[in-house]
């Protein structure tokens, strides 16, 4: 039975209804976890409890959705080592249909259609999936016909430097997103300089569209202009002091990003220098979180954070630091 286009536009406004009749044209049951928080606008499912059958009515549902503000499929799955090769040919048999190349592809399909469409979404997270350079250039389509998306995360998606130079190219242009979540993904140097790139380029805009304004006799407001303003790279322990110098050199020239979250990135007392350094001429980072990187001194942190208290005047901002432990391993 194939469902008419009456059924999708509705369903594209109702989520529930239409992953319902999916559900029951394939004779199968809806998952009550897909439809826990759906009335909040809300698709947050961990993808290690679905079997493959069930993935097709939620796919189908996400691609011509355009209600939901928040989307999140997670995996907490963990592959087992090579050591024991009979216990981890027995466990790869039990892994999860979302591990495979063919269900995050058909995700990533899916909210690539969602993301070209939706007038709504304003968050997207993607957590512990095995993203492959496949998903992510399918994504970052997806990525460069959306105007509403605020937030994008792959935390522990294991990216690596050249995934992220992929979702750079998707997100350099892109004007909602404000903040990224690159937590855990296996970044090293180059990764941090693909991502310098991308603050150089979206500065080099503003300052373009801040000149414009001063033309027709207007103050800028810096505060107002799109582009990110919160990267978390958290847990990237082969980032460095390379990593962390041209990340430095990147924000020498830029006013717009607000906070920068570093912690557990293998950095020493010479990293967390240079990005002291550029703290005293650029005062508009609030939020610098270099916890966790235990070859800093003591001296240089207790530093960096008496600049940021400067910066931001002693008073509260919007910008708050993330929980040393909150989706971390323990220090």
């Amino acid at each position: 039975m194939i469902e008419s286009v009456q059924l999708r536009q509705r369903g594209a406004y109702d989520f529930e209804s239409h992953y319902d009749n999916l559900c029951a044209m394939q004779d199968s049951c809806p998952l009550p976890a897909v439809k826990a928080h759906l009335a909040q606008g809300v698709l947050d499912i961990n993808g290690d409890r679905v079997r493959v059958n069930d993935w097709a009515p939620i796919l189908n549902t996400i691609k011509i959705n355009k209600s939901l503000e928040f989307i999140a499929v997670r995996s907490y799955y963990t592959p087992p080592s090579e050591e024991n090769e009979k216990k981890a040919l027995i466990e790869k048999r039990k892994m999860p249909s979302i591990r495979s190349k063919e269900i995050t592809y058909r995700l990533c399909k899916a909210l690539k259609e969602c993301l070209s469409c939706t007038p709504n979404l304003a968050c997207l997270e993607l957590q512990g999936l095995p993203l492959r350079e496949r998903d992510l250039q399918t994504l970052i389509k997806g990525l460069a016909k959306n105007e509403t998306l605020n937030h994008l995360s792959v935390e522990f998606c294991r990216i690596g430097d050249g995934g992220l130079e992929v979702l750079c190219k998707g997100i350099k242009n892109q004007t909602s997103i404000s903040s990224i979540n690159l937590t855990g993904c296996s970044l090293s140097w180059k990764g941090a300089d693909a991502l310098a790139k991308v603050i150089k380029h979206q500065a080099m805009k503003r300052h373009n569209e801040a000149w414009r304004d001063s033309l027709r006799y207007r103050k800028p407001d810096l505060d107002r202009m799109p582009g990110i303003r919160r990267i978390t790279i958290n847990n990237n322990p082969m980032l460095g002091d390379q990593g962390a110098g041209l990340l430095a050199e990147a924000l020498k020239d830029d006013l717009w990003l607000k906070a920068l979250d570093l912690q557990s990135c293998g950095i020493s007392t010479e990293g967390a220098r240079q990005l002291l350094t550029v703290l005293k001429y650029n005062t508009t980072i609030v939020a610098l979180d270099v916890r966790r990187n235990p070859l800093i001194d003591r001296d240089v942190v207790h530093s960096i954070m008496e600049q940021l208290m400067i910066n931001c005047n002693g008073q509260d901002t919007e910008y708050k630091w993330i929980k040393a432990d909150e989706g971390l391993d323990s220090a």
